[in-house]
């Protein structure tokens, strides 16, 4: 296995929406959401934002290697009011990826426990005896070429579900550095995207829905 490098992308963050309560952004793919171990991976989607908005507070994270839409809170009440929304599963996101293979049927849904796979961590893996409930949906795009372009709708928010999830379907996530191997690997990044994501607002409670363009 190669040795890991962070090297995340430059730039400013590509912020979505913002108000008082909130900001959403587009996070690129190969950067962290928080501060990993040590200084050298310091830089981060919350490090990048506190620049401009010094009061920001964490609701939830993307996969270093997956891009697109992330939630911040800029108070203590929306990051309540958010985090309980993801918890109670009361947001909807919407992912797209690209797979290994051409998927056969048109749409359903994997229902498989997931769980730590410890002597590889941060690998996970299947597991139907202490696993903890994990679904996904997902529905065919298109074909391209020996590929497939998928919509992922996560019922349940695990670890690395997506990815596990479509790798024991036999569809890895290609460019995937944990879960693909051979030509499935070889892309310049994880084709996973956020898309989009549907939420109530900390003031007020209504309806909003915030997407980011697939970059691939």
């Amino acid at each position: 296995m190669t040795e890991f490098i962070y090297a995340p992308p430059e730039g400013a963050p590509v912020v979505l929406y913002e108000d008082h309560e909130l900001v959403l952004v587009d996070k690129p793919a190969g950067l962290l959401s928080v501060p990993g171990k040590g200084a050298h991976m310091a830089d981060c989607m919350i490090a990048r934002l506190r620049v401009g908005f010094p009061e920001i507070l964490l609701v939830h994270r993307l996969d270093l290697d997956t891009s697109g839409v992330m939630v911040f809170a800029r108070t203590p009440h929306a990051q309540r009011h958010l985090g309980l929304q993801f918890e109670k599963r009361q947001t909807r996101k919407t992912y797209i990826a690209r797979v290994a293979g051409q998927v056969t049927e048109r749409a359903g849904r994997v229902d498989l426990p997931l769980g730590v796979d410890w002597p590889n961590r941060p690998r996970q893996m299947v597991c139907h005896e202490t696993g903890r409930p994990a679904q996904t949906d997902w529905a065919l795009i298109r074909h391209e070429g020996d590929t497939s372009r998928l919509r992922l709708m996560p019922v349940t928010g695990r670890s690395h579900q997506l990815r596990v999830h479509l790798l024991a379907l036999g569809h890895p996530i290609l460019g995937d550095p944990l879960y693909a191997s051979g030509a499935a690997l070889a892309h310049p990044r994880m084709m996973l995207h956020a898309k989009e994501l549907r939420l109530r607002h900390p003031d007020g409670g209504r309806g909003m829905t915030i997407s980011a363009a697939v970059p691939f």
